[in-house]
C-alpha cells in the first residue's frame, strides 16, 4: 500500500509539469507505465481472446443486472468457518487503470489527456441468507491534460479529476436464482449499460429484480430482469443525473425496463423494452444461432432490431418521431482466427438515440456508430489469437466499415480500426493487461476531412 501511495504521488507531481513536447510526453508515459505495474502484488491474469463484439457493447445473451465490479474470490478455508457469513464471505477487489487518449477531429482540433485511476470494491456476504451490501469507489486523475484539448471523457469537463462512490447498493435474495437490488450499481443491457470504455463506467440509481435460471449441463438458460432506473452517473462524471436530463430533455424522468433472453445449446433469442414517460420508448430484440462445423470451426449468425419512438408530450425533441434500425452479422471461427461480416440499415425518420450506453449496433465501432437517418453500413473484420503461436494472452483485430445513404448536407463516412491487446499470464506482473486502439475515419465530401483516434490503456486487477 505504501508503494501504491508513493506511485500515485509521483504521478500527481508529473501532472503539475506537463511535458514541453510530444517526445517528452511519450518518454514520461513509458516511464510512468513502468512505475504503475512495477512492485504491485501479483494477481490473477486473464487471457483476452478475440471477441467479435465491440468493446462496451452488450448483446442480449450477455445481459447482466447482477454482478458488481470484479471482486477477489473467496478462498475456501480448510477449517469450518465460525461466525457470520456476512463477514466471512465478504469480498474485496480493485483495479488500477492508466489511459492515454488523443483524437484529431474533422476541424483540425484535438482532444487529448492521460489519466490514472481505477476502483476499489467491497461486497459483503449475505445476512441471514437474505440481504447483502456492496460499494465501489472510482477515481480518475489527470497526469497530462492540456486545457485547450478537453473532451476526451477521461476526466470531467475542464480536464479535472474526480472521485465518486459510483456504486452503493443492497441486494435481496428473493428466491433461488432471483434477486432484487436497490441503490446505485452497474447494469449491463443493450441500451442501459456500464459502457466501460474510458476511465470509469456508467452506473445507475434505481430498483430492479433480476435472475438467471438453468444453463447447467446443456439445459436451457433464461436470463431476465426489469425495474425502474431513475438516474445515471456518466462515465466521466461524479454526479447522478435524471435519465431524461442526460437524454436531452429538461424534465425529471426515469426509465422503466424489462426483458429476457432464452438460450438453448446453439440458439438464443431475447427482447427488452425501455420506457420513459414523455421522452422515448426503445424496444430491442436479438437472436443468434451457432453452427459447429468442426472441433475448432464454428459459424454463427445473428440478427438485431431496434424500434424507437417518442412518448407522451414528446419532450425529447419537441415533436413526435419514430425510427428504427436492423442489422445482420455472421462470425466464422477458424481455430485462432475470427472473421466477421455485418450489415446495418437505419430508417429515415431520425438518427438513432443511445443516451445511456454505447450504441449496440453490429456496425458501431471505436468512434462512429453508423446509425444516422437512412444510413446503411457494411463491416468486415478479422481477428487472431496468437496463443496458438506460443504468445499466450496476445490478440489483435482489424476492421473496416463503409457507410452510405446519408442525405446532404451531411456526408457519408468510413472507418478503419486496429486493436492489439496483451494480458500477462505469469510472473510478478500477472494480472496486467495492455491495449492499443487506433481508428481512422474519413468523411466522403466537404473536403474529405479525417479523424484519427489513438488510445493506450493499461489495467492491473488486484
Amino acid at each position: 500500500m505504501e508503494h501504491l501511495v508513493r506511485t500515485l504521488q509521483r504521478h500527481r507531481a508529473l501532472a503539475l509539469r506537463p511535458p514541453p513536447d510530444r517526445a517528452a510526453a511519450w518518454s514520461i508515459t513509458a516511464m510512468s507505465l513502468t512505475l504503475l505495474v512495477g512492485g504491485v502484488s501479483p494477481a490473477l491474469g486473464q487471457t483476452q481472446p478475440v471477441d467479435p463484439v465491440e468493446q462496451g457493447a452488450t448483446p442480449m445473451d450477455k445481459i447482466d443486472m447482477s454482478e458488481p465490479q470484479p471482486t477477489q474470490p473467496v478462498v475456501p478455508s480448510a477449517k469450518p468457518q465460525e461466525g457470520s457469513a456476512f463477514i466471512n464471505d465478504s469480498k474485496f477487489g480493485g483495479e488500477l487503470r492508466s489511459f492515454y487518449f488523443n483524437r484529431g477531429k474533422y476541424d483540425d482540433t484535438h482532444s487529448e489527456a492521460w489519466a490514472l485511476g481505477g476502483f476499489l470494491s467491497y461486497q459483503s456476504g449475505y445476512l441471514a441468507n437474505l440481504l447483502r451490501f456492496g460499494a465501489v469507489a472510482y477515481t480518475s486523475l489527470p497526469l497530462y491534460a492540456p486545457d485547450d484539448r478537453d473532451g476526451t471523457l477521461l476526466l470531467k469537463p475542464g480536464q479535472e479529476g474526480y472521485f465518486v462512490l459510483g456504486q452503493i447498493y443492497g441486494e435481496i435474495k428473493l428466491a433461488d436464482g432471483v434477486f432484487g437490488a436497490f441503490g446505485r450499481k452497474e447494469y449491463d443491457t443493450p441500451y442501459i449499460a456500464k459502457h466501460d470504455v474510458r476511465m470509469t463506467p456508467n452506473t445507475f440509481e434505481g430498483a430492479t429484480v433480476y435472475g438467471k435460471m438453468g444453463g447447467k449441463d446443456g439445459a436451457p438458460e433464461l436470463r431476465f430482469g426489469g425495474g425502474y432506473i431513475s438516474k445515471i452517473k456518466e462515465k466521466n462524471s461524479d454526479e447522478f443525473k435524471w435519465m431524461s436530463t442526460v437524454a436531452g430533455a429538461g424534465v425529471d424522468r426515469g426509465v422503466f425496463l424489462g426483458g429476457a433472453n432464452y438460450a438453448q445449446k446453439e440458439f438464443s433469442v431475447g427482447a427488452i423494452d425501455y420506457y420513459s414517460d414523455d421522452i422515448i420508448n426503445i424496444f430491442y430484440t436479438e437472436a443468434k444461432y451457432f453452427l459447429p462445423l468442426a472441433p475448432t470451426t464454428k459459424l454463427s449468425f445473428a440478427g438485431q432490431y431496434t424500434d424507437q419512438r417518442s412518448t407522451g408530450n414528446n419532450l425529447l425533441t419537441g415533436s413526435e418521431f419514430s425510427t428504427g434500425a436492423w442489422a445482420l452479422k455472421s462470425d466464422l471461427t477458424l481455430g485462432a482466427t475470427v472473421l466477421t461480416l455485418a450489415y446495418s440499415s437505419t430508417r429515415s425518420g431520425s438518427n438513432m438515440f443511445s443516451p445511456w450506453s454505447g450504441y449496440p449496433g453490429y456496425t458501431a465501432v471505436q468512434v462512429k456508430d453508423f446509425n444516422r437517418a437512412n444510413e446503411k453500413a457494411v463491416m468486415v473484420k478479422g481477428g487472431y489469437d496468437f496463443s496458438a503461436l506460443g504468445a499466450k494472452g496476445l490478440s489483435a483485430y482489424a476492421l473496416y466499415v463503409n457507410g452510405s445513404g446519408v442525405n446532404a448536407p451531411l456526408f457519408n463516412e468510413r472507418e478503419a480500426d486496429f486493436n492489439v491487446q496483451y494480458a500477462l499470464q505469469a510472473g510478478a506482473l500477472r494480472g496486467t493487461s495492455f491495449r492499443m486502439r487506433y481508428a481512422h475515419i474519413t468523411q466522403k465530401g466537404g473536403g474529405d476531412p479525417t479523424i484519427n483516434d489513438f488510445r493506450l490503456i493499461v489495467n492491473y486487477d488486484f
